[in-house]
């Protein structure tokens, strides 16, 4: 699966919509799904949650492992996907559709995230 161009990523393997009202979307990148495996539990931040960029907000946990989750910007959480938390292989399923994880009010421009050309070649794409 390529990586959408209208998203910036983090090197964490998160993605980040382009803000609409100052509001963007988190997700994380096929890339990561594929590597974790078959997402079985997701722990996201709680609505109203202060994030920052780059640290922990949460946990993915497949059938290999348990990885934290990172915020790629600065925020509060305005919105949790509910139906990932019910039903988490979303996340394997459509990791940039129906398995986006929590949608973030921006404090700021988010910096050091990667264009999708960028991320591509990151991952060695």
């Amino acid at each position: 699966m390529s990586n959408p161009q209208h998203l910036q990523y983090s090197k964490e393997h998160e993605w980040l919509t382009v803000p609409e009202d100052g509001v963007s979307t988190v997700g994380i990148t096929s890339h990561a799904a594929d590597a974790l495996g078959d997402v079985v539990y997701v722990q996201l931040p709680d609505v109203g949650q202060a994030v920052t960029a780059g640290e922990p907000c949460g946990e993915l946990e497949s059938t290999k492992s348990v990885s934290d989750l990172y915020s790629p910007a600065s925020g509060e959480v305005t919105e949790v996907n509910q139906a990932v938390v019910d039903d988490p292989a979303l996340v394997n399923s459509g990791p940039f559709e129906d398995g986006w994880l929590f949608k973030v009010r921006l404090d700021g421009d988010p910096e050091g995230l990667l264009s999708a050309d960028e991320y591509t070649a990151f991952i060695g794409g």
